[in-house]
């Protein structure tokens, strides 16, 4: 069983493709179910942000692997499999381990080295692992990944090298209005793009901001954080849309939604009440869009969309600091590999000594019938000794076959030891064999994959 990556992002998709393949929150325990239903699947995370839809998972062959994956994926699309060929990635073992830490590390990012992709690998493996997709692989792969990509940011200057794609949308937003300090804003949509929106548009210094939300508690809880920093917020529910689009001066969408949120027709009807030359941003962070593409005909409004943006952030330079990250990431996914390939070997050395004890054990019951008048303190003097000259002699053996399973191609090792002492091929899975996974739920201690 090894990981496979599958994926679609900015890099390889148009932005029409990648919306439809996107899997809003709501979606994900179905599509979860869905990999984890197919014959070659195991374990299962799916990756779904603003710009990629990667899915992780534990599979028995490449090939059936990747033809299974994509099936899920161009079902929940609605299209042929085929048509999702042409845009895909596909990573396998090591490669897939290397995509996936760089994906952590901000390396892969439209804007490099931008952090919000953390938690959003975070909320991923967290669905994953409430929905039980997620097994003792994925567990390691993800926990290991949230550790790499927590180690980037803190030991290089990357954030640097490019703010958000929230930070991206607000400056074309400044320049369009000349500024937006004391302008009004309205989010639309008030989870995690829309708590990072708030945060930005705070340090603008935005005189206002209104959050339209479908769920009231939520909108309010962003208002009430924003009342807190010092900025005028309300929360507002999403009927009220037309009378606050007419009184905003930048709109950020990003609801997540499956549907047009903001339509041209409702634009049109606010633009009515407003003072005619005054302009309106409308940042569209949503995917599938949130905003009728239509709206940016309409006089007086400008809209930047994902697309916009992946025109401009694709390939921009990332300067030294991207440079050091890449040497951390290739550094943490040679010692994962390592550990990986040591830890293969265990269930071996493990039924290698097994065997050995065995072996001891029979032959000291020998002893025992043919010298049964063997003084008992005698006898246990010969069962210590004969046990130090076993474990001695296995102690070299097994350390360096460790040591040697750890460098590229060393599985063969753990093979040899298994012909030479005739072990079972099926004794180091029945010795290893795993119960349920271990989670995130199991270890409270675990936060951003570290342990406290």
């Amino acid at each position: 069983m090894s990981v496979l990556a599958v994926g679609l992002s900015h890099r390889t998709t148009p932005v029409p493709v990648l919306e439809r393949v996107t899997v809003a929150e709501s979606q994900l325990g179905k599509v979860l179910d869905r990999l984890l239903g197919s014959d070659g699947v195991s374990e299962a995370l799916v990756l779904s942000t603003c710009n990629r839809v990667e899915v992780y998972a534990v599979v028995e062959t490449f090939h059936g692997g990747v033809n299974e994956v994509v099936d899920v994926l161009a079902e929940h699309a609605g299209v042929e499999p085929a048509d999702l060929f042409d845009h895909l990635y596909v990573h396998y073992a090591a490669a897939a381990v290397e995509h996936l830490f760089s994906v952590a590390g901000g390396l892969d990012s439209m804007v490099v080295g931008e952090s919000q992709i953390l938690g959003q690998l975070r909320s991923a493996y967290g669905t994953a692992d409430e929905a039980g997709t997620a097994g003792r692989t994925l567990h390691e792969l993800a926990q290991n990944a949230l550790r790499v990509g927590k180690r980037v940011h803190t030991d290089t200057g990357i954030d640097h090298a490019g703010a958000s794609v929230v930070s991206e949308a607000l400056a074309d937003a400044e320049q369009a209005l000349g500024g937006l300090a004391g302008r009004r804003a309205l989010l639309v949509g008030a989870g995690s793009m829309g708590g990072l929106a708030a945060a930005h548009l705070r340090r603008a210094g935005i005189g206002e901001v209104v959050i339209a939300n479908r769920t009231a508690a939520n909108g309010e809880r962003l208002a009430a954080a924003l009342r807190a920093e010092g900025v005028s917020a309300s929360s507002v529910a999403l009927v009220e849309l037309r009378s606050e689009l007419a009184d905003a001066d930048v709109v950020f969408a990003c609801t997540g939604s499956v549907d047009t949120v903001v339509g041209a027709d409702l634009l049109t009807s606010a633009l009515a009440d407003r003072d005619p030359g005054r302009p309106l941003v409308v940042c569209d962070l949503g995917l599938p869009k949130d905003v009728d593409p239509a709206a940016a005909e309409l006089p007086g409004v400008r809209v930047v969309d994902l697309e916009t943006l992946q025109q401009r952030l694709t390939d921009a330079p990332t300067g030294q600091d991207a440079a050091r990250a890449a040497e951390i990431v290739a550094e943490e996914v040679r010692e994962y590999l390592a550990s990986q390939r040591s830890a293969e070997v265990t269930p071996t050395v493990t039924a290698l000594r097994k065997r050995a004890a065995e072996v001891v054990d029979a032959e000291l019951l020998r002893l025992d019938s043919r010298l049964p008048e063997l003084d008992g303190a005698v006898r246990g003097e010969l069962a210590k000794t004969v046990r130090r000259v076993v474990d001695k002699l296995l102690h070299t053996p097994t350390v360096r076959v460790k040591e040697l399973a750890s460098s590229p191609g060393g599985s063969g090792y753990a093979e040899a030891l298994r012909e030479l002492f005739g072990l079972d091929p099926q004794a180091p899975s029945a010795v290893s064999q795993p119960g349920r996974a271990p989670s995130a739920r199991d270890d409270k201690s675990v936060v951003d994959g570290e342990k406290r």
